[in-house]
């Protein structure tokens, strides 16, 4: 935890820099303006182009005579390039030895438990945190957009998840329930918090997109746009796009979590589905992504609206992890504690 949160701290300041480079560049885009501009007060009026991105669009600000019409579309917003910071290189380094720890860790509680790590709230926790991590350190390999700015909001997440794990959920090896000793304990529990892994992606990305989208709104409508980092970062249409392609993994993930569930649940208790308060919310949990999928590609909901059921469904991951399994009895009472 101690690394993650050396991880966390680091991308924060990263993104504290490029705040500070989305000012630097409004203002050079001002002062280059303005002295543009100072001729036009004596003479001809001339005109100026100056190309800037807006909310992943081009924006062609035309100074005339008058610097209203420049600084309205050279806003505090404009998009501007971003390269490589040392603070999130430090972050990424951090994030992988965090994942290096955090799997010797949970390998270890397995070896002491003689059995996979996923019986208890504790060992969910442990589990799912270590591949929300391996997720979102794999989607920087294969991605061709630079998501790394997600380090903030997925270390913030695991740090999180992990000190109430600690504090509040821990709990001594003990052994397997009758029923969960079984095959299906790791490929239903493994399938689960891998799709825990993808949706939590998609979520950081949705949150992510209505930040950009509200700013992309201020900026179309000429408004001030308070100088901020997500001038350097990807425009909502795209960040909708890759919030919706984890999302589908995770989804797929989820069926077959679904799907393991009864068979196992067939195998264990004699019948496939029994109306156990976590069955049912495990097909609320899929319902409600269904409903998103479906309204994304066939309703064409796209934007705000999109990204708020991307929200509302790992909300109701989280309720399920915590309030299902704490406050609700039932066949799937295993939290432990």
């Amino acid at each position: 935890m101690a690394v993650y949160a050396i991880a966390f701290i680091a991308y924060a300041i990263d993104l504290a820099r490029r705040s500070a480079v989305a000012a630097s560049a409004a203002d050079a885009a001002a002062a280059s303006i303005a002295s543009a501009e100072a001729p036009a007060t004596v003479g001809a009026p001339a005109t100026v182009g100056a190309t800037v991105s807006g909310g992943g669009t081009g924006a062609v600000a035309s100074a005339k005579g008058g610097r209203g019409a420049a600084s309205a579309a050279l806003s505090d917003g404009a998009s501007v390039a971003y390269g490589r910071s040392p603070s999130l290189r430090v972050g990424v380094a951090m994030t992988v030895l965090a994942w290096a720890l955090h799997l010797a860790a949970d390998i270890t509680r397995g070896l002491a438990a003689g059995r996979v790590p996923w019986a208890n709230m504790y060992e969910f926790a442990l589990t799912g945190t270590l591949i929300i991590t391996s997720v979102y350190l794999l989607v920087l390999v294969v991605s061709k957009h630079d998501l790394r700015f997600l380090g903030t909001f997925i270390t913030g997440l695991v740090l999180v998840l992990l000190g109430i794990a600690t504090v509040n959920f821990y709990v001594s090896v003990v052994p397997l329930p009758p029923a969960l000793q079984s095959a299906w304990l790791v490929i239903h529990v493994f399938v689960a918090t891998s799709a825990v892994g993808f949706l939590a992606l998609g979520f950081a990305l949705s949150v992510v997109q209505l930040m950009q989208s509200r700013r992309e709104t201020m900026l179309a409508t000429a408004k001030q746009v308070k100088r901020s980092f997500l001038a350097t970062l990807p425009d909502s249409a795209t960040l909708e796009n890759l919030a919706y392609r984890v999302t589908i993994i995770g989804f797929i993930l989820w069926t077959f979590t679904l799907m393991a569930g009864a068979i196992w649940a067939e195998a264990a208790w004699g019948r496939y589905w029994g109306w156990d308060t976590k069955e049912v919310w495990t097909f609320i949990i899929w319902v409600v992504y269904a409903g998103y999928i479906h309204a994304r590609a066939t309703r064409g909901w796209r934007g705000s609206r999109s990204a708020w059921l991307a929200i509302i469904g790992f909300s109701t991951v989280m309720f399920n992890f915590t309030v299902v399994n704490l406050f609700f009895k039932g066949l799937h009472a295993y939290s432990g504690l």
